[in-house]
């Protein structure tokens, strides 16, 4: 459920921000003289802001995704503000609705690689060509291409409604499925950007010639772009990659700002090195993960942290030692009880069939992990953040040096 809730939290940006792109279009004239150039410009600052950003953080997928709504922008000025009446502007119009949430699209699905090295040249060149491609169509006067573009599949409402070929509806429609479901896998900042940009240009394409209308919502998707870095790089900073949990500098911040009572265990998987070279470090892997899922659903109001290699933290806050044992012991044989299948023929690769029978195989193929957790709470003697961190520790190595898999204090 947490896992689930920090998947659609991602969303509330994009829908915040479309909610602010409407606001500014229906209560433009209520703005102040100062603020009304602001609507027409906002693209140009939108777009050399998240450029900045982009650049600086090493973000490829967002560089190229701001290049792309600033082309739009850009072809729509150009051609598209006299309205759909000429052959050029019908097929710079196709082309925008077919090839942007298309593009978009893509962008989500295909890892970060940067922006100044061959994977970006590659990403840079597909987009010339599209660009290409759509210059020759209009200088060879394929006029059946075009019409093509903008033929009438449905002829029903809905369907035949609005100015957007009913080729590009389906694209833009393919376009949000995909950076939806990719948001959701991921849990990517990046592609629940995607998805609200691709709404913004939607409904900023539906109304063309509609000045205001188009030049605030491509404003609004380069700042869901520009927001994204941002909090693609705070999740850089504050979450561990392998694990998806808090890391260390999350901890840190945290046990600044606790009050007087409060609880730490430190939590370290026996024999994870003998395991590693056993088993391989993929397994490994997928073994810190599993502890961390488990570690992260703790009850009590725990909070999971990775402290580092194979060793974890948990966090209660507001709880003595005493309040926290049980949640610790209850967590302790959760994991004990958890079986691991090990990759074998007969291993499903689908990922929710090798997840049920991670959890529960019996056969010879599968493993079994434990955790020994060593637990300390503030108190008068131990009054400070790291003093508490470092009792936890001392608490660690007695269990381990009881037998391992025990809850220590």
């Amino acid at each position: 459920m947490r896992a689930l809730l920090r998947t659609l939290a991602l969303l509330v940006v994009p829908i915040a921000i479309l909610a602010a792109g409407f606001a500014l279009v229906f209560y433009s004239s209520a703005l102040p003289r100062s603020l009304a150039g602001f609507t027409i410009y906002s693209p140009h600052i939108m777009f050399a802001l998240g450029i900045a950003l982009a650049v600086g953080y090493g973000r490829g997928r967002a560089v190229l995704a701001l290049v792309i709504l600033a082309a739009a922008y850009a072809s729509r000025q150009w051609w598209l503000q006299e309205g759909l009446d000429t052959f050029y502007a019908r097929a710079v119009y196709a082309a925008l609705t077919i090839f942007v949430p298309l593009d978009l699209a893509l962008l989500s699905v295909l890892p970060e690689r940067g922006s100044f090295n061959r994977h970006g040249a590659l990403r840079y060149g597909v987009l010339l060509v599209q660009v290409a491609l759509t210059a020759w169509v209009i200088a060879a006067g394929r006029a059946d291409l075009v019409d093509l573009a903008h033929q009438k599949f449905l002829d029903p409402a809905p369907f035949s409604a609005g100015r957007i070929p009913q080729l590009g509806i389906a694209l833009i429609g393919l376009g949000l499925l995909i950076t939806m479901a990719t948001a959701l896998v991921t849990r990517s900042a990046v592609s629940a950007a995607l998805a609200g940009a691709i709404v913004a240009f939607a409904i900023a394409a539906h109304v063309p010639t509609a000045s205001l209308t188009f030049s605030v919502f491509i404003a609004m998707a380069e700042l869901m772009v520009t927001v994204a870095v941002l909090q693609d790089t705070f999740r850089m900073a504050f979450r561990d990659e392998l694990t998806g949990i808090p890391s260390r500098r999350a901890l840190n911040e945290r046990l600044a700002g606790l009050g007087r009572v409060y609880t730490v265990a430190m939590v370290d998987v026996d024999h994870f090195k003998t395991f590693n070279d056993t088993f391989g470090h993929d397994l490994g892997d997928q073994v810190l993960k599993m502890i961390a899922a488990h570690i992260a659903g703790v009850g009590g109001s725990g909070t999971a942290y990775r402290y580092g290699g194979e060793e974890f933290t948990i966090l209660f806050p507001g709880k003595d030692t005493e309040e926290s044992m049980p949640h610790l012991e209850a967590l302790r044989a959760q994991i004990e009880s958890y079986r691991l299948a090990l990759r074998a023929s007969d291993r499903p690769k689908k990922a929710m069939r090798g997840k049920r029978q991670r959890g529960g195989s019996r056969g010879r193929n599968a493993v079994s992990v434990t955790v020994s957790i060593g637990v300390a709470g503030r108190n008068d003697r131990l009054d400070t953040p790291q003093s508490v961190i470092e009792a936890a520790d001392r608490a660690l190595y007695r269990a381990k040096d009881k037998g391992r898999n025990r809850v220590s204090q």
